[in-house]
């Protein structure tokens, strides 16, 4: 294999990376793979001598890498919204979102009752997810814990279940369980510290600390 056939090896590595990271939904992925796609290019650039490339490709570099480092030192701020089982938004947004609901709550049909606990996460005070947990003496059962596309990367569930596991723990509830055959809902589950109980059913015993809002 001679230096132009892996020259231009790596100039298609480079493009098909770009290409990539222009399909990513979250706008961290989508500027690493830029910025790893920038980088390879300003090697292919160097290498075959068209620094024109280089040059662009490096710039294209140091603009995501800034915008890389400003993305990861902003801190999202989340708080919990208390609703009422008749809330009229509850309702409207539940009806709204209901088929990206049904992936991971199959068959999910609310039906308001005087012991369910609503709960809206708001980050930066943007509606971001819902939790509804049906209290029953010490136990809660999650009917409803979803979080929007753009806000599935665990924190929501981590902010409720062990930040503000108070919040839980002063209407009485001391373990949670809920259901779930969904894979991708059940490696959410363990990683805000569900349990395997029995069947599809998972459990986490509630650890309450004295945090209401929470900056991240």
């Amino acid at each position: 294999m001679n230096n132009q056939t892996i020259f231009a090896i790596i100039g298609y590595i480079a493009s098909i990376i770009l290409a990539i990271s222009l399909l990513m939904k979250s706008l961290i992925r989508l500027r690493v793979l830029n910025g790893i796609g920038a980088l390879i290019y300003i090697i292919y650039g160097i290498l075959i001598e068209a620094y024109p490339v280089a040059v662009l490709n490096g710039i294209i570099f140091f603009i995501d890498l800034y915008f890389l480092v400003q993305m990861l030192q902003r801190r999202d701020y989340f708080t919990l919204m208390a609703v009422e089982p008749e809330s009229a938004y509850l309702n409207h947004f539940i009806q709204f979102h209901d088929l990206d609901i049904q992936k991971f709550f199959p068959n999910f049909n609310y039906q308001p009752h005087q012991n369910d606990l609503i709960y809206f996460v708001l980050r930066n005070t943007v509606p971001a997810g819902l939790v509804i947990i049906r209290k029953e003496e010490n136990h809660g059962e999650i009917i409803l814990d979803y979080a929007l596309k753009d806000y599935r990367d665990f924190r929501i569930g981590g902010f409720i279940f062990n930040e503000n596991a108070k919040v839980l723990t002063d209407h009485g509830i001391k373990y949670l369980t809920i259901e779930s055959k969904v894979p991708s809902h059940i490696r959410y589950l363990h990683q805000v510290g569900f349990s395997e109980a029995q069947g599809e059913k998972f459990i986490k015993e509630l650890n309450p600390k004295i945090i209401r809002d929470k900056g991240f």
